[in-house]
This record gives structure tokens, sequence and C-alpha cells, in this order.
């Protein structure tokens, strides 16, 4: 008679046999990931499927404040090769690693903290853990450093990406709703405060009023604006940038009408220029002329749209939502991921996963459900959040991965590096999505 085999070892949070995780410590697919499951009905049926959530948001958050965030006023030089013009660097989350090389580099780290700032706060509300709190206060001290006080600029928050000395629009507006989050977490008036003179700086310098557009760039020394070539290609004036609803959420905090009109002005330009249903391809960072979509182009002009619908009551602007939902769940893989520039016909290249992208469209899916009380966009939730931890590093031999969310595999270069690609996006937005998810299914 054969010999009965013992039964494998148990990693003891993913409970992965240990010869189905790979050389980095993250859980492995297999054909048990495919089986049917039962049908949810609700938030609670969701999380009972999850049942790691909670402590891989957990480790998730303890890579951003062990391994990410920045604890010394200077940083090496090179950790900063794009030379981004940032004086003061305490509270920033270092925002780009490749594995293969040990690289680190940051990506507009005011944008990058204001998210990982609302994580934060998120996963604090969750777990009540002080150090996500300071680290979130670290972090909005680390913005405030970046805000100019006086002069005509005053209010502008210096948000460096596509250049190292210019200031992007939209990584201003991307930075506020942590600082709104911070405010209500502490107590502490001073981010919001901050927050709503951004948005009248950007009211001021970069709004079209009229035509629902934000100049895309600012030169903070020429104190001029700045249209880089994509957007002159598409004939100037800017964007719509709705991100975070920012401008409706900084009207509701201050009644300043200004700020209530600047948000309408864009979402009426973002109806008119929707194209494909749910998503706008005529606008970067998205390709026009291939019909290749950023995976988060969606998540910042289409969920604003259930924050009009909450302000004004017009149904038009939940169908919107609806519609910016619906297309994640058709962009969404078998396995519950989602790729970087997928096309109009919803096919991708065979590298480049963007798993902020999927987190980011359950955050959607997580909103508009307690929005609706549709249980169409549970399942979505539940592959996404799923796929998600499958890509956390668990017991990697690199520490600097331990508990951080991959966000893609680059193509082959030839060689025989590793073809992870670490972004704090996709660990920050994962947070974001776990602790909205646990929030949500406690009531």
């Amino acid at each position: 008679m054969d010999e009965i085999a013992s039964e494998p070892s148990l990693d003891s949070r993913l409970n992965t046999p240990k010869d189905m995780v790979d050389y980095f410590g993250s859980k492995l697919r297999t054909t048990d990931d495919c089986q049917c499951r039962p049908p949810i009905h609700s938030l609670k049926e969701a999380l009972a499927q999850l049942p790691h959530l909670h402590s891989s948001m957990v480790a998730a958050c303890d890579w951003l404040i062990n391994v990410s965030q920045v604890t010394t006023e200077e940083v090496d030089p090179q950790h900063n090769p794009r030379n981004l013009c940032h004086d003061y660097w305490k509270g920033a989350f270092r925002g780009e690693y490749r594995v293969g090389t040990k690289q680190w580099d940051f990506f507009c780290p005011c944008w990058h903290g204001g998210q990982a700032v609302k994580a934060l706060c998120l996963a604090y509300e969750v777990s009540r853990d002080e150090r996500c709190l300071e680290s979130a206060r670290m972090a909005g001290e680390f913005l405030l450093s970046c805000q100019v006080q006086e002069g005509v600029d005053s209010g502008l928050l210096l948000a460096y990406e596509d250049f190292s000395d210019k200031v992007n629009s939209s990584a201003v507006l991307e930075s506020l709703d942590g600082l709104f989050h911070l405010a209500d977490a502490t107590g502490d008036t001073r981010y919001e405060q901050a927050a709503i003179a951004a948005l009248r700086w950007v009211r001021d310098h970069t709004w079209v009023k009229g035509e629902g557009m934000i100049i895309a760039c600012y030169d903070p020394v020429a104190h001029q604006t700045i249209e880089p070539a994509f957007v002159l290609e598409r004939g100037g004036a800017g964007r719509p940038l709705a991100d975070d609803a920012v401008f409706l959420k900084g009207y509701q905090r201050s009644t300043d009408q200004s700020l209530r009109e600047v948000f309408y002005d864009i979402m009426n330009r973002l109806l008119i220029e929707e194209r494909p249903q749910g998503n706008w391809v005529g606008y970067g960072p998205c390709n026009h002329e291939t019909g290749e979509i950023h995976p988060r182009q969606a998540y910042w002009w289409g969920k604003p749209m259930m924050d009009a619908y909450r302000d004004s009551g017009e149904q038009r602007w939940l169908d919107a939502a609806c519609r910016s939902a619906t297309w994640y769940t058709k962009a969404q893989r078998r396995d519950g991921g989602l790729f970087r520039m997928t096309d109009l016909n919803f096919n991708t290249g065979c590298f480049n996963h963007a798993t902020s992208g999927i987190v980011c469209a359950a955050i959607f899916w997580v909103e508009l459900f307690e929005l609706t009380g549709q249980t169409k966009w549970l399942e979505p939730v539940r592959k996404a959040m799923d796929y998600a931890m499958s890509m956390q590093f668990v017991e990697p031999k690199d520490p600097n991965l331990t508990g951080c969310i991959l966000e893609k595999i680059i193509a082959p270069d030839g060689t025989d590096r590793s073809p992870y690609h670490i972004r704090d996006l996709g660990t920050t937005f994962f947070v974001q999505a776990a602790a909205k998810l646990i929030l949500a299914g406690q009531g």
C-alpha cells in the first residue's frame, strides 16, 4: 500500500502550501483560485471570502511606514535620479523600486504622499494603530513644507512630477484629499486650510473658466502656465481634472461657492467628452491615437460623478458613475487583475500589469454598492482584492519588499533580472480599498 503523503506545511498568513510560494514570497495562482464560489449578496459575505484581508492591510501599512517612508530631511541623490526640487524630504514616500537592480526612485512624492496619507488615515480608522496616524502626520508635514506661504503663488503646492522643477496641476489636486482625511483624523485644521488654499490657487492660476479645463503645468520661477506636448497635440486648453472631487469637498468644507463652480464646470466638460462609455481616451495619459486607456483614468474622472450625484441629486451623474464602474468590470481579467493601457476593445499587452488600477476600481465598486445597494459590484470587488493579496510579498529574500503589493511586471530585457517593478501606489491604493471594504462591511 502506498504511504499517505504528509500534509504540506502552511504559510501562517495566506494559508498557502510552502511549495506554492514563489521566490519572492508571493502566493502563486492555483486551480483552486478558479473554482466556483457562492454568490455574494452583502459586504459581509464578500469579507468572509477574503479572510486574510485585515492582516494583508496591516502588512501593507508596515511596508509604507517602515520601508517606503523617508525619515530623514535629506535623501541620497542616487534615490532621486529625476532631481525633483524638494529641499525637505522627511515624511515623503519612496515610490519606485526595481527589484532586479534594487534601485529606488521618487515619482511625484506630493500626490503619492497625499494618497498614502489617505490610506493610513483609513487604516487607522480600522485598526486604531497609532503608528498609522503618526506616519500620516509626518507625511502631512512634508506636504505642508511643499506649499508656498506668501507672494503671488501663496497656496501653491510644489508638486513636481513629469518635470523636476515644474508643477503638475493634477499632482496638486491628487495630494489634497489626504489632507482632508488627516484634518478629520487629528482635528488639526492646518491640513484642511492648506488643501483649500491649494484649491484656490488652482482656481486662480490654472482653471480655464467656462471650458471645464485645468492647464497642465506651472513654472513657479517664471510664474506662468505651460502646456506639455501631449496636451498641445490636442489643441491645448488643458484637461478636465476632477480628481477625488476635491473642488466640491473644498466647497463643502469652506462654503466657498467658487470652488463648487469649478467642480461643475469640469464635470459638465467630462460628460461632453466621454469616450468610450465610462472613460476618456481623448486625454492623456491615455493615448487617443491607439485607443490605449490609462488604468486609473475612469477612477479619477468617473468616481467623482458619485459626488456630483450626492450633492445635486441629478440622476445623470449617477448614470455616468455606473458607466465608469462598468468599464472596469469589462477590463478586469479572469484572475481579478487589470492591465495598464487596456484598449478600446479591451485588448491588452502581455506585460505591464497595474495592480493600482484594479484596487482603485475596487474602491469605486465598494462606494457604488454603498450608494446604490446593487450587489453586482461585489463579486468584482472580491476578485480584485483576492488578486491584490496574491500580489503581496509575504516572505521575500529582499527585505525592501516585505508587505508591499507588486504593481507590475515589465517585459523581459534579455537578462535574467527580476521583471518585478514596485510602485508605492499599488500598496497605497490597496490599503485604501481594504480599509474601505472593512469599514463598509462593519456598517
